[in-house]
């Protein structure tokens, strides 16, 4: 496996693409996209790029293939951003061209269903990084969230370390798109608690991977983008995440069972565990039920970890899931967890 490099970063005034490579949502909800091309274009001094399917819904894993294509194809172009996830970008994965996409390396900015691309990139040996979209991050309501546009602005533009830092105050219920009233305030938040350690007395450096836990189970049972021999992850530091579909605990149980089963899991000495989104439209938790939920999904990552990591450097509630605000993190590159320090560091 080819060791992922950090390809070269954009500068205020470039064109940057943004493509749907799983959902053309902008086409149903103008309002958060067109929020986030304007914060682009104002706050970040770049120009943003549309192709076909950016704002269409339904379009085929081969239209979605093709602008992929083109915003890496394109020289003009310096980094790529998707609109937002969805639940089928693993359709795309066997139209894409390899070489094309790393004969020009480029930054390529998402999560959740972007895990997809995120793996692909990374073994075609360019780093990429797990966070930020135009719709969620760029367009939120009332402002960006100072510390998604801090960590968004050095991931894009500077080379280096960046120390993240745990958010005092986060939330993770969501406003309707549909309803103009949702853009009218920022999202309201609650206090945070800082992050969570286990197994807190070493340093671990390492090359990151993981991204959205259901999306790696897919790509483990189809069996795309996940390194046969699991050596090639030793040493990395694990990154995880769940989604506003709300797995269970049993549910994230059996999905790490199934990793640690395969050899993967104790081949990563540290874990960074985001904090878990705990409600969604179809299941409005309460405080007291999303805090149950929170703390299930926990004990279910620690028992996997007990069983088959049981020396894994595991850090909970780090913020670059499906919460806000959302830290940038590198795919495939440096991130040093200093466990008697409590300090992460990535470099960008």
């Amino acid at each position: 496996m080819t060791t992922p490099s950090y390809p070269p970063k954009p500068a205020p005034g470039d064109r940057i693409a943004v493509i749907s490579p799983s959902a053309g949502l902008p086409g149903l909800f103008p309002r958060p996209y067109e929020l986030g091309l304007e914060r682009l274009r104002e706050e970040f001094g770049l120009e943003p790029v549309e192709y076909p399917t950016t704002r269409r819904m339904g379009a085929t894993p081969q239209e979605r293939a093709d602008d992929i294509h083109a915003a890496f194809a394109d020289p003009g172009v310096r980094a790529v951003i998707a609109s937002i996830g969805g639940e089928d970008q693993i359709t795309v994965l066997p139209l894409l061209d390899r070489e094309l996409l790393r004969a020009d390396p480029k930054p390529f900015f998402g999560w959740s269903d972007n895990t997809n691309l995120l793996a692909f990139l990374y073994n075609s040996g360019v780093v990429g990084y797990h966070g930020a979209s135009v719709m969620c991050e760029l367009g939120r309501p009332g402002a960006m969230h100072p510390l998604t546009a801090d960590s968004l602005r050095a991931a894009l533009f500077t080379s280096g370390p960046y120390e993240l830092r745990p958010a005092e105050r986060w939330n993770d219920v969501s406003g309707d798109w549909a309803d103009p009233a949702t853009f009218a305030a920022e999202p309201g938040s609650r206090p945070g608690a800082g992050w969570s350690w286990v197994n807190a007395d070493r340093v671990v450096e390492g090359r990151s991977w993981g991204g959205n836990l259901e999306i790696l189970s897919w790509l483990l049972m189809a069996d795309r983008e996940i390194a046969r021999d699991p050596a090639a992850y030793d040493g990395g530091v694990l990154l995880l995440e769940t989604s506003e579909e709300l797995p269970s605990a049993t549910e994230v149980f059996r999905i790490l069972r199934n990793m640690g089963e395969r050899g993967l899991l104790r081949r990563f000495p540290a874990l960074l565990m985001a904090r878990a989104k705990s409600w969604s439209f179809e299941r409005p938790n309460g405080p007291e039920e999303a805090a149950r939920y929170a703390a299930e999904q926990r004990a279910a990552v620690e028992r996997a970890l007990r069983a088959y990591a049981p020396d894994t450097l595991a850090v909970f509630d780090v913020d670059f899931g499906h919460t806000d605000p959302q830290l940038v993190v590198p795919y495939g590159g440096t991130i040093r967890v200093d466990g008697p320090a409590r300090r992460i560091t990535v470099t960008y």
